[in-house]
């Protein structure tokens, strides 16, 4: 949720806004390559396969289109159609779908989104949406969250090194609630997260940065450091230190 208003930096928001469209550009020519099958293979996510990722990415990004569009008349509208019991119908059906289906529903996104989002500095994305009660611009920085973890998630060819320093020092600061008390990450390089950057939901006390004297440092690189806060599998586990001595990795808290 939007709690105070916070700086809209028009070169932050055309950055979010290319290398969002860069990550779908990526997956739809990623997918669109796959062999005829492809989207029944198994993926990361327990119980998903490849076209369950794929098809909730496009419900996905057709939940922001419709945040925007709907804006953009001064209105606000449900996040998805039907709650979450309609997004979760949208998902079973739609991962069943063939591939070629699959990359006709990312174009489509795609289209809607190059019209629907405002262009950088327009007052548009301060307007009210439903999404977390919070602003156009929270559900940009969503969307970027989504296509760029989710192409991962696809298992195309498209990996954590996709991901750039502002991406990941954003995703430090929205996943910092994932962090228990006492926990703190020292990822290696630290990335400042882009001016504006939403904050996950207001109320949790835990901190991202710590000392190594200052209960447990997961220490590691930096993409390696985001997944695992992002609940993927690194390609090099991170490493936990308390009081000097190697510990497991602690548990995170639930996604914000």
């Amino acid at each position: 949720m939007t709690t105070a208003p916070r700086t809209i930096d028009p070169e932050v928001t055309q950055h979010v806004l290319t290398d969002a469209t860069a990550a779908l550009d990526a997956l739809i020519e990623a997918v669109r390559a796959l062999p005829e099958g492809a989207e029944r293979a198994a993926s990361p996510l327990p119980g998903w396969t490849r076209g369950h990722v794929i098809g909730h990415l496009a419900g996905n990004g057709r939940a922001h289109a419709r945040q925007a569009e709907y804006a953009t008349r001064g209105e606000k509208v449900d996040y998805y159609d039907g709650g979450l019991a309609g997004r979760e119908a949208e998902i079973e059906a739609d991962s069943t779908l063939p591939l070629a289906t699959h990359v006709a529903a990312l174009e489509a996104v795609r289209e809607r989104h190059a019209v629907a989002w405002p262009v950088p500095g327009a007052p548009l994305w301060r307007a009210p949406v439903t999404y977390r009660d919070g602003i156009l611009h929270d559900c940009l920085f969503a969307w970027w969250r989504e296509v760029r973890i989710h192409a991962v998630d696809a298992q195309v060819g498209i990996g954590f090194d996709s991901w750039d320093d502002a991406f990941c020092g954003h995703l430090l600061t929205w996943l910092a609630p994932r962090l228990a008390h006492g926990v703190s990450i020292a990822p290696e390089p630290w990335p400042p997260a882009p001016a504006g950057s939403p904050s996950a939901p207001a109320g949790s006390p835990q901190a991202v940065a710590g000392s190594p004297s200052a209960g447990t440092v997961v220490t590691g690189r930096l993409r390696d450091i985001v997944a695992w806060l992002a609940g993927r599998e690194p390609e090099r586990r991170p490493v936990a230190v308390r009081n000097g001595e190697p510990v497991p990795l602690p548990e995170l808290l639930p996604w914000p």
